[in-house]
């Protein structure tokens, strides 16, 4: 293997290379210069994200445990962007007094957690599948505790690192069982000798996908998402509920088609019963949240609902509808989770009825709620419309009509509750509403990129053609 062919790797080499200077600026920068480290990682990670476009080979590595193509260099570059949305909304919160010393390990751990992602999204073999998805996993947990003079802080990490060590072992097990099986660990391989016919095998695949449906807060494996979310920092949150949610649906659906092709009616039929318990008891448990965090927790557990539409499709539509789908995710659950981080750290206030009278004195911040709130919806003519009716049409291609009505029914609850921010802000009166405040560039830019990336991803619809475009090998 010559040299060249870890240009394959630029992804996971450019942010180790990113990780590295930010390290380095924290060793040997000055209490000054550290003054500057939002700027310089912001910077930093642009660079990255920018590069992350640019042309590249298909092709493997070691063997074929690492491999790229069409498909899983635009699912990293999604993820680039979405996280660089996210550190340009984290600069107000780092730079509150409690958090000017750990600047810097912030983005580190935010870029370690994202090789991590890459790695795993990556993966042609069940080893580095795994070792991707820990390298992940650890770093968001300290993400989650980062707030050390927060208990719900710290419990929300203990929590999830619990929970991730409980989904690890399921998955473990199942892969386990799988090479049994198979005797490889290798994804083609295993899709070549894999029957379904075994109990065994079937067994694997069950406690493969239970692992999975940790990750994703699929019903009911998600009742730890709620708690995380509301422990952890707002921008975290935001990290958890997009980032880690898109990479997982990422590589859950490569798995899917690669390894277990064999069990398409099998895993269909699982899809279905959770697709419709998660659109359901997310929307339901929703309608009683009073913290915005709770209520972003159960919204984006409905959400993972309709994104199993597409997967139940089973076909080019399907799986272009997810990655477009998760990439309208990004901007519009960005989008409301900047509001909530910027009205956060102005007032401390997270509850919804602490939005009663909000346009009266921030306008501009109770629109760009209003828009996110309706592209998670799904009203026309925002990205979300669009992107459900993909997820919608998927489903409909394979003859699951019922699952399509059921959905939309599940729409239409979903349309109720977050309607409810909107009327809080809009007609609700407040003796104290939240005051008139000036949120600072970074959060004005973050947000402005979102609400364009609403209006965008919908209005243009060659994005998802050229999604469509790629070849999935379904």
């Amino acid at each position: 293997m010559s040299l060249g062919n870890f240009a394959l790797m630029r992804h996971e080499l450019l942010l180790t290379g990113a990780a590295l200077l930010i390290l380095i600026a924290e060793i040997f920068g000055t209490q000054e210069k550290r003054r500057s480290a939002n700027l310089f990682a912001i910077i930093l990670f642009s660079v990255v994200t920018i590069a992350g476009f640019l042309p590249s080979p298909s092709g493997s590595l070691f063997g074929g445990m690492y491999e790229v193509d069409s498909v899983r260099l635009i699912m990293k570059n999604i993820l680039n962007a979405g996280v660089l949305l996210i550190l340009i909304q984290s600069v107000t919160w780092l730079k509150k007094e409690e958090n000017h010393d750990k600047i810097n390990e912030y983005y580190l751990l935010v870029i370690s957690t994202l090789i991590g992602m890459d790695f795993m999204i990556s993966a042609g073999h069940f080893v580095m599948f795994y070792l991707g998805l820990e390298l992940a996993t650890i770093p968001i947990a300290a993400l989650a505790a980062y707030d050390r003079f927060n208990n719900k802080s710290a419990e929300a990490g203990i929590k999830l690192i619990l929970i991730s060590s409980l989904s690890s072992g399921t998955l473990l097990y199942g892969i386990s069982m799988i090479y049994g099986t198979t005797g490889s660990l290798y994804f083609r391989e295993i899709g070549q000798v894999f029957t379904g016919q075994s109990g065994l095998e079937v067994l694997g695949f069950i406690l493969f996908f239970a692992g999975m449906a940790f990750k994703i807060s699929i019903v009911p494996f998600h009742l730890w998402t709620a708690d995380v979310y509301e422990g952890s920092p707002v921008n975290v949150t935001s990290y958890l509920s997009v980032i880690s949610k898109g990479a997982a649906l990422f590589i859950f659906i490569i798995i899917l088609f690669t390894v277990f092709p064999v069990l398409v009616k099998t895993w269909n039929k699982t899809i279905y019963v959770t697709s419709i318990l998660t659109m359901t008891i997310g929307n339901l448990f929703a309608i009683r949240q009073h913290n915005l965090k709770r209520f972003l927790a159960f919204s984006s557990i409905s959400q993972a609902g309709y994104i199993l539409l597409g997967v139940i499709g089973g076909s080019q539509t399907g799986m272009a509808s997810v990655v477009y789908y998760v990439l309208v995710y990004i901007f519009s659950n960005l989008a409301a989770f900047g509001v909530v981080a910027a009205i956060s750290n102005s007032s401390g206030k997270e509850n919804i009825e602490d939005y009663n009278g909000l346009y009266r004195t921030n306008p501009g911040l109770s629109l760009v709620m209003m828009l996110a709130m309706f592209s998670l919806a799904g009203i026309p003519p925002v990205a979300g419309f669009f992107g459900k009716f993909f997820l919608f049409a998927a489903a409909a291609e394979k003859g699951f009509y019922l699952l399509v009505t059921i959905a939309v029914l599940n729409t239409i609850i979903s349309l109720y509750y977050y309607l409810l921010i909107v009327k809080a802000m809009f007609i609700n009166k407040s003796d104290s509403p939240v005051g008139r405040f000036t949120s600072d560039f970074p959060t004005k830019l973050a947000l402005g990129l979102c609400v364009a990336g609403i209006f965008l991803t919908g209005f243009i619809s060659i994005i998802f053609e050229a999604i469509k475009g790629i070849s999935f090998g379904i």
